[in-house]
C-alpha cells in the first residue's frame, strides 16, 4: 500500500466514525421521541460494494448487524466479515435457486416474498439442519418493479409458515417508494406499523413480530418515529457509493 492510499484509507475510517457515532446519536434521539430506549432499535449496516476491512472497522465501533444485497458479492466477502462480533443478514432479492448457497450462512433473510421462496429456504435449512429467521417483504407501495407482498397476500404468506420446518419468521420489512415530500413517506411508515401491530395481536403458529425492518439512509428518523424498530443505513455510514 503507498502512502497515499494508507492516507486515503485513515481519511475514510475517520468519516465512518464519525458518522457511525452520529447515526447513533441520531437513532437514540429519534428512539426516545417515540418513547423507546436507543437499544429498542437495529442498527444495521446495508454493506453492498463496501470493502470487509471497512465493514470490520465499524463492527469494531459496536456495529453489530450488517446486511448484503447481493448472493455473489456476499459470499465473495463471506471469509472476511468479522462474524465473531455481528450477524450477518441477507436484504436484496433473493432468487429461489440462489437459497442453498446462503442458508447457514445468515442469521436472516429479510426479503422473503413468496411461499415458494419460503419452501426453498425450509428446505435448504432441513438439509443444513439450521434454522433460518426471516422478515416478509412488503411492496406497501405496490410498485410493480419492486419486490414483495402486497397487502392483501399478506395473510396466506404469514398462514403457511406453519407448514414449514426450520424456518420462523420475526416480522416484517418494506422499501416504501421513493417520496417527494415527507407525509407520502410518513403514510407508508405509519401504514406499515399498522399492519405490524395487526399481525402482533394475532395468533399464528411460527410467526412472532421482532421486528419492522423499515427506514434507511434518508429516513431512518422518520421511519423510527413511526415505529420501526431496524433501520438499514448505507450511504450515510460509509459514503454514497457507485453502483454498477
Amino acid at each position: 500500500m503507498t502512502e497515499r492510499s494508507s492516507t486515503a484509507l485513515s481519511d475514510e475510517l475517520e468519516s465512518v466514525r464519525a458518522n457511525y457515532l452520529d447515526i447513533c446519536e441520531r437513532i437514540s434521539r429519534a428512539a426516545e421521541k417515540s418513547g423507546r430506549k436507543s437499544d429498542d432499535v437495529t442498527f444495521l449496516a446495508a454493506t453492498k460494494t463496501v470493502e470487509p476491512r471497512i465493514i470490520n472497522y465499524a463492527v469494531g465501533l459496536g456495529l453489530r448487524f450488517i446486511g448484503e444485497n447481493k448472493v455473489q458479492e456476499m459470499l465473495s466477502k463471506y471469509d472476511d466479515y468479522d462474524l465473531d462480533n455481528c450477524q450477518l443478514h441477507f436484504i436484496g432479492h433473493l432468487q429461489t435457486n440462489k437459497v442453498r448457497q446462503i442458508v447457514g450462512k445468515v442469521s436472516m433473510i429479510q426479503s422473503v416474498d413468496s411461499i415458494k421462496l419460503m419452501s426453498e429456504i425450509s428446505k435448504q435449512s432441513v438439509k443444513n439442519d439450521v434454522t433460518t429467521d426471516m422478515l416478509i417483504e412488503v411492496n406497501i407501495g405496490r410498485e410493480e418493479n419492486k419486490s414483495g407482498v402486497l397487502v392483501e397476500n399478506l395473510d396466506e404468506i404469514l398462514e403457511a409458515a406453519a407448514q414449514y420446518p426450520n424456518i420462523c419468521i420475526k416480522g416484517l420489512m418494506t422499501v416504501p417508494p421513493i417520496c417527494d415530500n415527507k407525509p407520502n413517506i410518513l403514510k407508508y411508515f405509519d401504514d406499515m406499523y399498522k399492519l405490524f401491530i395487526d399481525i402482533s395481536g394475532k395468533t399464528l403458529d411460527n410467526v412472532s413480530m421482532d421486528y419492522l425492518s423499515m427506514g434507511m439512509s434518508d429516513d431512518y428518523e422518520d421511519a423510527i418515529l413511526c415505529g420501526a424498530n431496524m433501520v438499514r443505513i448505507g450511504s450515510s455510514l460509509f459514503g454514497r457509493r457507485i453502483y454498477r
